[in-house]
């Protein structure tokens, strides 16, 4: 189980929501230009690496750009969490009034959604926009971007290289992050004033959700490991589980072409 905060896209949840991924998705292989050097039909300054325009699938792949977990565990845990009434803070409260749409002006609660990985320290909704359009290219249309990481997809070729070494059942990982903070500003308001500036109420609940959502998931391992988890999820997996490459199950099981 890897776990961690993150900042939220507002159109995917709200602070102190909880997300179970299918996806990690590395941000940062692409090309980058200023955005204010960009070309006028340019809808950000990242290009797929070997592309020509933002829409280009990647011509070149490290392998590490995407990694698909296993739906079926991922849906357990989400089930597992269905109604679990999740912690916030009343600062978090009124700092989500501030988002005139849902999900980011309800309350916390678990979700299905995906991550995305930087080095880098982003803000801001056009960004979040360009990254989401790129999560849909490299997942064919099935991915949803909706937390920011660092570390995701590090430690995921980590368990990928174990894992082609027998060293690690990798459908058996569990990728959780919640949200401290949302990805952008408040409608209206300016993205470095509200990163530099700004107290969402987040930080707090975001800890404290991660506990609350995890430890049903490992107390249900422990009680049903003969019936559901021992010799692999029941009903699942379902889908290809690995690297964009297809190290685990053959070449491009994600249909990149």
């Amino acid at each position: 189980m890897i776990a961690g905060i993150a900042g939220i896209s507002p159109y995917e949840g709200t602070l102190g929501s909880v997300a179970i991924s299918r996806y990690a998705v590395q941000f940062a292989l692409e090309y980058e230009f200023d955005a204010r050097q960009i070309p006028s039909d340019f809808s950000t300054g990242y290009i797929p690496l070997g592309g020509k325009v933002p829409a280009d699938y990647p011509l070149y792949l490290y392998g590490s750009e995407v990694f698909e977990l296993n739906v079926a565990l991922r849906d357990r845990a989400v089930y597992l969490n269905r109604h679990r009434k999740l912690n916030d803070s009343a600062t978090a409260i009124e700092y989500r009034k501030r988002y005139n749409f849902s999900p980011a002006n309800k309350l916390p609660t678990v979700i299905a959604c995906d991550t995305g990985t930087s080095d880098a320290f982003w803000h801001g909704s056009l960004l979040s926009e360009s990254f989401g359009n790129y999560t849909k290219l490299l997942t064919n249309g099935t991915g949803s971007y909706c937390m920011t990481a660092q570390e995701d997809n590090a430690s995921l070729e980590a368990f990928l290289r174990a894992a082609l070494y027998g060293a690690v059942d990798f459908s058996r990982i569990i990728l959780m992050r919640s949200a401290a903070n949302f990805d952008q500003a408040p409608p209206g308001e300016s993205e470095v004033g509200s990163f530099f500036n700004d107290n969402s109420g987040g930080f707090l609940p975001s800890l404290q959700n991660l506990y609350i959502t995890g430890r049903p998931i490992i107390d249900d391992i422990i009680k049903n490991w003969n019936r559901v988890y021992k010799d692999g999820i029941r009903y699942g997996p379902k889908n290809y589980i690995g690297d964009v490459l297809g190290s685990l199950k053959g070449p491009y099981p994600m249909d990149i072409g």
